[in-house]
């Protein structure tokens, strides 16, 4: 039997979940538990994630919110059984250094996306380019996103970026609301190079650069890479494999 180490959110469903768990199997701590469940939605789950991380443990999420693609659906009778016996998924995440207009370097970590948005009602004005190669010259529009194959069907997917398979080694590249060039949709490049986003405007067209959840703003250029150090493990349902999920959004799509 695994130890069971349990991190909940603090909704009512989250709630309810880590009662009935408590009630059925003995905890411990984190740091002498074999898995760490999760109880929230996707939100939760990248940010415990990224505070826990240092324990090098495996990561079992329960659904309690709206969407939970990150996490498992909660099964009263078998839960212990797909804890125990689910799948393993090792997710690396994407590293933003951030320069900002008074010259300070900021950092943050993304496992979804690293989102560059406009930060007045002033459109923003940007370059990209992936190592020494020139993506896109002058970009005016909401912004961009960077994101990672496990992040393609979140923000990625709702600004019509590509839906990139979980072992594709590959970053998606998606404007937001291009105004020029209208035609420029994506681009999909390795991750192995750095990606430099500069803001061409930083006096009269400000940015901020979110990496999850955590912003900085008064950005005036941003490097994004892989960082393939970092190694996220996240458990999935036999049935409800992250891979499943990706594919199944590529399916919808194409039925459109």
């Amino acid at each position: 039997m695994k130890k069971v180490h349990i991190v909940s959110d603090t909704n009512n469903k989250s709630l309810r979940i880590r009662k009935y768990l408590l009630n059925k199997i003995k905890t411990h701590s984190i740091k002498n538990s074999s898995v760490v469940v999760v109880i929230g939605g996707d939100g939760f789950m990248l940010q415990t994630l990224k505070k826990y991380n240092k324990f090098k443990k495996p990561f079992y999420g329960i659904n309690s919110g709206s969407y939970g693609f990150l996490m498992n659906k909660f099964n009263k009778i078998k839960v212990f059984k797909n804890i125990f016996k689910a799948n393993k998924v090792y997710i690396s995440p994407l590293i933003m250094s951030v320069k900002t207009k008074s010259g300070n370097t900021k950092k943050g970590i993304a496992i979804n996306e690293v989102s560059i948005l406009r930060q007045s009602r002033q459109a923003a004005s940007l370059s990209i380019n992936h190592g020494s190669k020139k993506i896109i010259k002058k970009l005016v529009s909401d912004g961009v996103l960077v994101s990672t194959p496990a992040g393609s069907t979140a923000y990625n997917l709702s600004v019509h970026g590509p839906i990139l398979n979980l072992n594709s080694k590959k970053l998606a590249i998606s404007p937001i609301s291009p105004f020029r060039p209208r035609q420029w949709k994506s681009k999909v490049i390795s991750d192995q190079s750095n990606i430099i986003i500069k803001n061409l405007n930083p006096k009269k067209r400000p940015i901020s650069a979110v990496a999850d959840n955590t912003e900085v703003r008064n950005a005036r250029s941003i490097v994004i890479k892989t960082n393939k150090k970092i190694k996220f493990l996240l458990l999935y349902d036999k049935n409800r494999s992250l891979q499943k999920k990706i594919k199944i959004e590529q399916l919808r799509r194409e039925a459109r």
